[in-house]
């Protein structure tokens, strides 16, 4: 009998010897993915940051990049984050649904004079980008808008009048300038009084009905931050505090590509860090650009969260996943090049690519079909 014993013992002991050992081995097998996780996520905000360094820095340093094979690998980080990024945007993408407007009662009665869009461009491209925002969406929109740029140009000045601002920037693609230029739009926005400031890009449609649409879902005296973030995470920076002290700072942002909107309230509250001039102080603390530097602004100092939205879009995404279906329900639109191919929104349209290769006149056909020079009777 105490053979028997000793026998049940040593089974029972050397079952939960193996059972234990399983546990390990699988306890081992996570920890191993997990570090490799954080490794990983440390290795893509490494590459983020690259990217915007190099686009902050890409116009203040000019073609002396062409030749420079560091600048070069740099560049293929920036090419493979936005590659990565588009990529786990594919298999995340959110539902159908979410790409379209609410329909939810409005909070507040708006109306599209309450907006003030900022669009930003430079002179060189007063003829390339520009005549097709002109021609489409800023033709409907002429009092609403005004576009910042960097040179004095006559047939600007003459489509529409003192809308169009020399902001006396440099023309550098560099984070100074577009911060120089952001803090012009600011200014012009507190002085005239609007409920809404929102800025797009040169190469943005703006669909003013679904904007005034969204932002009447807000009360324009709180605090709102709406956009879309172009990375994600966090973004991570460093913040200068004077005496060579210096402390991490992370916060989210929404890119200046895709537009974004802040309600009156919460650009008054910016006013410290953002009005007179103070606005280039604040990006120098940070060194990031524009777009930056209004994230850092409201979400680290003032602790206001961004409130996302999917109908905001920038050429930093693959443009094909918006819907046909669903285009006339975006806010904005974007266009641009990838891999030296065309990164635009999939519709037949009113013309064909080679003739609209932004691909805005035949969206704006398609919301604005009485627009003289449609043609009638296209299938969309």
């Amino acid at each position: 009998m105490l053979k028997n014993n000793a026998k049940k013992t040593a089974i029972s002991v050397a079952s939960t010897a193996c059972i234990c050992l399983l546990l390990l081995l699988v306890a081992a097998q996570h920890q191993r993915v997990q570090v490799k996780e954080v490794h990983d996520e440390k290795d893509i905000g490494t590459r983020s940051l690259q990217s915007l360094d190099i686009e902050a820095t890409d116009g203040a340093q000019g073609t002396s990049h062409q030749d420079n094979p560091e600048s070069q690998a740099k560049k293929g980080f920036s090419a493979y984050f936005s590659k990565l990024t588009r990529g786990r945007r594919e298999i995340e993408k959110p539902h159908l649904s979410s790409l379209s407007t609410t329909d939810a009662s409005p909070v507040e009665d708006i109306n599209a004079d309450d907006i003030f869009i900022a669009v930003k461009t430079t002179k060189k491209f007063h003829q390339s980008r520009m005549n097709v925002l002109l021609d489409t969406w800023i033709s409907r929109n002429m009092q609403q808008t005004y576009i910042f740029t960097d040179g004095e140009d006559e047939e600007l000045r003459k489509k529409i009048g003192s809308h169009a601002i020399n902001t006396n920037c440099s023309a550098a693609h560099s984070r100074q300038a577009l911060s120089c230029k952001m803090a012009v739009e600011y200014d012009k926005f507190i002085e005239s009084g609007k409920k809404w400031f929102c800025h797009v890009d040169d190469d943005n449609y703006v669909n003013m009905r679904i904007l005034v649409k969204h932002l009447s879902q807000y009360p324009h005296t709180q605090d709102m931050y709406i956009g879309k973030p172009s990375l994600d995470r966090p973004i991570e920076a460093t913040e200068r505090l004077g005496d060579n002290k210096m402390r991490p700072v992370n916060f989210w942002f929404a890119t200046g590509g895709a537009g974004f909107c802040v309600s009156r309230g919460l650009a008054l509250k910016m006013s410290p860090w953002a009005s007179g001039g103070h606005f280039m102080n604040t990006a120098e603390k940070i060194r990031l650009p524009d777009d930056c530097t209004v994230g850092y602004i409201i979400e680290s100092v003032l602790g206001v969260p961004l409130t996302r939205s999917n109908l905001f879009h920038s050429h930093l995404e693959n443009l094909q996943q918006v819907p046909r279906s669903e285009i006339n329900k975006q806010i904005t639109l974007s266009y641009g090049m990838f891999e030296n191919k065309r990164n635009i929104i999939n519709m037949k349209g009113a013309f064909p690519v080679e003739e609209d290769p932004s691909r805005f006149k035949s969206v704006h056909c398609l919301l604005y079909p009485d627009t003289h020079w449609c043609p009638p009777q296209v299938a969309y």
